[in-house]
């Protein structure tokens, strides 16, 4: 008998857990490829989605269903589950490399200011603005992640309201509902 394909989440490869380091952070092609491997989940939520119904249906048909609207919800809730465990990594590793982008550049800073006094203070500033001014492109590219991330979130909730219109998180689970208050209101 051949094998059933994987579907719903098992379909695409979950993202390797990945160890994050200072030097993760610094090399923005790493830290870019690293989102995007962390983004295939929202990327193909609607494809996710759609297989994900379709394995709870099929599981449904086999077994003891609990009906469509159990069902439903059911698959709703499972695949909430995996976009809130998508968005917490990646909110975690963005912040994670915003705050080790900021203080390297902090100790950057101060240490260009203690060097070389004998200069007059506008040779300085320049100087230091020079040897700054890598640092504060790579730091602001890890600053916009926080801003793609609330873009792509409320992307991917709008992709998962279609589908699962009258779904909302238990309120006894408060990380899920301050994730959905949190997409909903766009941040």
């Amino acid at each position: 008998m051949p094998r059933t394909p994987p579907l719903g989440s098992q379909a695409l490869p979950s993202p390797q857990i990945v160890q994050v380091t200072e030097s993760t952070c610094h090399n923005l092609t790493v830290f870019k490829d690293l989102m995007k491997e962390y983004r295939k989940l929202d990327d193909s939520v609607t494809m996710r989605l759609n297989r994900t119904l379709a394995q709870f249906r099929d599981r449904d048909r086999v077994g003891p269903g609990s009906g469509a609207t159990g069902m439903q919800d059911e698959m709703c809730a499972y695949f909430w589950n995996q976009l809130v465990a998508g968005w917490k990594a990646r909110t975690e590793i963005v912040q994670y490399c915003v705050n080790v982008v900021d203080s390297g550049m902090e100790q950057k800073r101060a240490a260009l200011e203690a060097q070389d006094t004998s200069m007059d203070e506008q040779t300085r500033r320049r100087r230091r603005d020079a040897a700054l001014y890598a640092e504060e492109v790579k730091r602001n590219h890890i600053h916009n992640e926080l801003t793609v991330e609330r873009i792509v979130r409320l992307r991917s909730l709008e992709a998962f309201r279609s589908r699962c219109k009258y779904f909302e998180p238990p309120r006894t689970d408060a990380e899920a509902r301050k994730w959905w208050d949190t997409a909903l209101s766009g941040q």
